[in-house]
């Protein structure tokens, strides 16, 4: 690679600019838009292009700039499966790209991050180190290089920047909310941002992933179905991993057969809800960038910067009030949702009327089997984002305790990968092993 690449744009104004650009881009296709319909083109055919070009610019944008904005761009990629296919369409491919692929850094760069933070002598501990990145993400890349010892290793190394870049960023974006909402109708992007400000200084401590990978490690070690490198080496901003081979997530939900589709949401489950208990933590990032198939069909985990500590493993009552619900018991369910904080005791409802807002929500797990499908997220998306419609009306009754909230986000993300691939498995029977509460 050459040093034509691109550190990562840390001028408060040149960052400022390109993110005010967005709405104003938006407003100047809009009366364009208005142009075209008077003379005479059909509304649909002019407004799916306002709505393409809107895309192309605002992922264009979030890509370059890496941060926060192009953290924000790969969360809301997970959920483009909520999206309804006529809206989804024409930025589909913009958000895939973001799932796997950043402007790089030039070597230089690369090389003085080694320098200051694995010694002036960095490169006796590599037998070869590859300059041109094997992956860019939001606030690091990946470099494949050779340990030492002849093992192949990756090298992830933090953006010079990036902390003061993620903050201004998502700062920057949290006035531009209403934006997002053209594209993701429904969607509330403005608590996405705040608790990706919250989580972003863990994110940028590369000490505390590689402490995460190694609990991982620790509690997957010669597992059968998920694979975790163990880390060979880490510092503030670099950590050193051993490779894994194999095929994007990104790339099965784009042409993987069904059987990979269907293997890998079967194994994304068993993650998600043995983690906890096994390791005591929770992957809290189920982005497909952060994953990989392996030729043998295990799950392969490449990335920790995210994880909640659950030391307890799952909260007993998420899968207590799982089981009652789907055995009917309105009146139960209530009770519990009240003692648990979801309901606040001054907020009156109908048992039953929560009963049937929560049943669609549980039906991967009602049944032994259940497939995953864009229009089935469309459908629940849809029900509680109609703001006429009595399932709104409920859901704002309800409340979301802070103990829950990340957990419930990382379901809700995972869930969106889940229908990108459209995967069938016995989710069921991973919730009777893992969760607890949930079998009695």
């Amino acid at each position: 690679m050459s040093d034509t690449g691109r550190d990562i744009p840390r001028g408060a104004v040149s960052r400022t600019a390109r993110l005010a650009a967005l709405p104003l881009g938006a407003a100047g296709r809009a009366t364009l838009g208005i142009g075209k319909k008077l003379s005479g083109r059909p509304a649909e055919e002019v407004d799916a292009e306002l709505q393409q070009r809107t895309a192309e610019q605002l992922f264009a944008v979030l890509g370059q700039l890496k941060g926060g904005a192009m953290k924000l761009g790969q969360q809301l990629s997970i959920f483009e499966a909520a999206v309804p296919e006529e809206v989804a369409g024409p930025y589909r491919e913009a958000l895939v790209k973001l799932q796997e692929a950043a402007p790089p850094m030039p070597v230089r760069t690369v090389h003085a991050v080694l320098a200051q933070q694995l010694g002036g002598r960095w490169r006796e501990r590599f037998r070869d180190f590859d300059d041109t990145p094997a992956a860019a993400a939001s606030i690091g890349q990946v470099h494949r290089a050779t340990w030492r010892d002849g093992r192949d290793v990756a090298v992830k190394i933090q953006y010079p920047g990036a902390g003061t870049a993620l903050m201004a960023d998502l700062n920057q974006l949290a006035r531009f909310a209403r934006l997002f909402a053209t594209l993701f109708p429904g969607m509330e992007v403005k608590p996405l941002i705040a608790e990706l400000k919250a989580r972003a200084e863990e994110e940028l401590d590369y000490g505390l992933e590689a402490d995460a990978q190694r609990g991982f490690a620790a509690a997957y070690a010669d597992d059968e179905q998920i694979v975790v490198p163990r880390v060979v080496a880490s510092a503030p901003k670099v950590i050193v991993s051993e490779w894994l081979e194999g095929t994007p997530l990104s790339r099965i939900i784009a042409d993987g057969t069904k059987a990979q589709r269907d293997r890998a949401g079967f194994l994304m489950a068993e993650l998600h809800f043995s983690g906890p208990q096994r390791a005591g933590l929770l992957h809290a990032d189920p982005h497909p960038g952060n994953f990989r198939l392996l030729p043998d069909g295990r799950l392969g985990v490449i990335d920790f910067g995210a994880t909640a500590r659950l030391p307890d493993g799952h909260p007993e009552p998420i899968g207590r009030l799982v089981r009652w619900a789907l055995e009917g018991r309105a009146e139960d369910v209530l009770a519990d949702l009240r003692v648990e904080g979801f309901v606040r005791p001054s907020v009156e409802v109908d048992a039953q009327g929560v009963l049937d807002f929560l049943l669609p929500f549980l039906a991967p797990v009602a049944a032994p089997s259940f497939q995953f499908t864009r229009a089935w997220m469309q459908e629940q998306a849809g029900r509680i984002g109609d703001p006429r419609s009595d399932a709104s009306r409920l859901g704002r009754q309800l409340n979301l305790p802070p103990a829950y909230l990340l957990i419930h986000r990382v379901t809700i993300g995972s869930i969106g990968v889940l229908c990108q691939l459209d995967a069938e498995a016995p989710y069921r029977g991973v919730c009777e092993e893992w969760l607890p509460g949930f079998a009695g």
